[in-house]
């Protein structure tokens, strides 16, 4: 219980928080098409689902580092000049274990991002919605989702520190924090359509990155996060500008 003990257990979990912000939000839009019972149920399992998932990982930290070092499938480098690359070949060719997680996650946020984009700017939201979703179907997209989540969570657990019970903690005390928060940030995105719009965008761009960061190309989070941080300020302001708007024409 030293100085040094707290700071790095703050720290991490200020990161841990940050970097469950977009698993949060998938949840929080997988779910919106689930009755209300289920909705609480599912909103359980994609959070303390992805606490216990990245205590597991951490446990097996030997074998998450080696994901990022024993490359598993080797392309032609003649690949990689035909799409023009000249640098950095070996990284856009050699594919990890960990870079294949990352493809295959980037392209399902990819895909549900603009899935769920079109019905919503189609009009089809509400039919499917109706339709009553399969509830085992959007438990799996949460199982998927937070293992791709958690790998990049306990990579930057593993590089901020070297003790295995400040790493658990601050996954703990983070989920902590996720579990007051999902069902007011559900809420929150289901009233308002704007701000649903600009956490799919948000997905669609942890997608992308996912993508780039499978093919060796490390886009920093700190730009996305400042993109949507931006944004969200933004749509926040035009929300209070609405709103008062309507409480001056409802007024006498």
């Amino acid at each position: 219980m030293t100085p040094a003990f707290w700071v790095s257990l703050t720290a991490l979990t200020f990161l841990e928080i940050v970097l469950g912000i977009d698993n949060l939000l998938f949840v929080s839009i997988a779910i919106t098409k689930l009755k209300e019972p289920q909705q609480s149920r599912a909103r359980r399992f994609g959070v303390w689902g992805a606490m216990v998932l990245r205590i597991i990982m951490l446990s097996g930290i030997f074998f998450i580092i080696q994901l990022e070092e024993s490359p598993l499938i080797h392309l032609p480098e003649s690949w990689a000049a035909m799409l023009g690359i000249t640098e950095h070949v070996e990284e856009f060719t050699a594919f990890t274990v960990k870079d294949l997680i990352l493809l295959a996650g980037g392209i399902f946020l990819l895909f549900k991002g603009t899935q769920e984009i079109h019905s919503t700017v189609q009009g089809t939201e509400h039919e499917q919605g109706e339709a009553k979703t399969d509830f085992t179907g959007v438990l799996v997209q949460l199982a998927v989702i937070n293992i791709v989540f958690s790998l990049d969570s306990v990579i930057t657990a593993v590089g901020m520190t070297d003790h295995l019970t400040v790493m658990i903690a601050a996954v703990v005390l983070s989920t902590l924090v996720m579990a007051v928060a999902a069902k007011p940030l559900a809420d929150f995105i289901d009233k308002h359509p704007t701000m649903k719009m600009l956490a799919l965008a948000f997905i669609l761009l942890v997608g992308l990155a996912l993508v780039a960061d499978g093919f060796g190309f490390h886009i920093p989070r700190g730009y996305l996060y400042f993109a949507i941080a931006f944004s969200v300020g933004v749509e926040l302001l035009n929300i209070r500008t609405r709103s008062k708007a309507e409480a001056e024409v409802n007024s006498p």
